[in-house]
């Protein structure tokens, strides 16, 4: 039995209260389920900037009534301290997923990704220690390590940000640091690498690949890739997350706290591989889906060239073993991301 079956068991045995910021979001959302389903109570705060109702309300058809009992909700904004401290009240475990992501956005906003990702992870550190939680679990991300040339990424070593984003993630880990070591609180951060999954938004301007990709490929639009494809990235399902999360909130290991961690599979695929990929996966619910090739453009700014996790360290101390490639991921959301994708008439 792994580690992670066996933290299953006992959550179920013993129920904890759980906070979740961005709790209307991809990940935020998953997260819900997944305690709900494992019989446990939780608050979810998020201002619907980026997160979505209709996350919430597919949570609620995927529960029974009996678990959907045990959520309460809070509409508010972490940029509000007063929120976070009501939000943290009688709370065991805290997962603070809200931020507004992605690199574009931060290049063109870089003051409202410090709001959001600064200040607001400010707010909800500061309310957590005042709660006297547990545990202080955070996403960082990947984008921490910059201009870092190594491969594979090990925690131990990062380098410059890249992007207003990159900055805001690599700040949190410092506060997190600062609280350890002034106030004695423990935290753990949790270093995502692309993650995709159910409930991953398709649309808009800063839509991550996966689902932008299909979304295009379902309109029978063009597909367009920064740069040659050559460009790789780990790509990491969403359950392998929720694993990670749930792991570092319950670890009894003191040598597991107040560190960051990778939170992958430790595999790499290319653009080119990926785009493969997708088309293959939707050819194979619809026949009838065209074969395109992709239209390649220029390099994004603030993008790192490669990406890819050493996940040792997670192994080592967390129990984290990911069971999903990205393969496997795909054949669990597709039919999902198919479903959910406003089609071409």
């Amino acid at each position: 039995m792994s580690s992670y079956d066996r933290l299953q068991d006992e959550l179920r045995a013993n129920p904890r209260t759980w906070l979740i910021t961005g709790v209307a979001g991809f990940i935020g959302s998953n997260l819900l389920e997944a305690l709900l389903r494992l019989g446990q109570r939780v608050v979810g705060l998020d201002n619907f900037s980026t997160g979505k109702a209709a996350n919430l309300d597919e949570v609620k058809t995927n529960v029974s009534p009996s678990e959907w009992e045990r959520f309460r909700f809070i509409e508010g904004d972490i940029r509000q301290v007063a929120v976070c401290r009501a939000a943290c009240a009688g709370i065991d475990f805290v997962l603070h997923q809200a931020a507004l992501g992605s690199v574009p956005r931060s290049m063109e906003d870089p003051l409202g990704a410090h709001e959001s990702n600064v200040s607001g992870f400010l707010n909800v550190l500061v309310a957590a220690r005042e709660a006297k939680v547990s545990r202080f679990v955070y996403a960082s991300s990947s984008a921490v390590y910059g201009d870092e040339p190594a491969l594979p990424k090990v925690e131990s070593r990062i380098g410059r940000p890249l992007s207003p984003y990159g900055a805001t993630k690599a700040i949190n880990e410092v506060y997190a640091t600062a609280f350890a070591l002034a106030y004695g609180f423990a935290s753990i951060g949790l270093r995502y690498f692309n993650v995709f999954g159910p409930r991953q938004d398709p649309e808009g301007a800063y839509a991550a690949v996966i689902p932008r990709w299909i979304a295009a490929l379902l309109r029978r639009e063009p597909v367009h890739i920064n740069g040659d494809g050559e460009t790789s990235r780990d790509f990491c399902f969403v359950t392998n997350v929720v694993q990670a999360n749930l792991l570092a909130a319950t670890t009894t290991n003191a040598d597991a706290l107040n560190r960051a961690y990778n939170v992958a599979v430790g595999e790499r695929t290319t653009l080119n591989e990926l785009f493969r990929l997708l088309q293959n996966g939707l050819r194979r619910l619809d026949p009838a889906l065209p074969e395109q090739r992709p239209v390649y453009c220029d390099f994004r700014p603030g993008d790192v060239r490669h990406s890819l996790a050493d996940v040792t360290l997670a192994r080592q101390l967390l129990g984290y073993e990911p069971t999903y490639r990205i393969d496997q991921g795909l054949d669990v959301a597709m039919e999902w991301y198919r479903d959910h994708t406003q089609r071409a008439p």
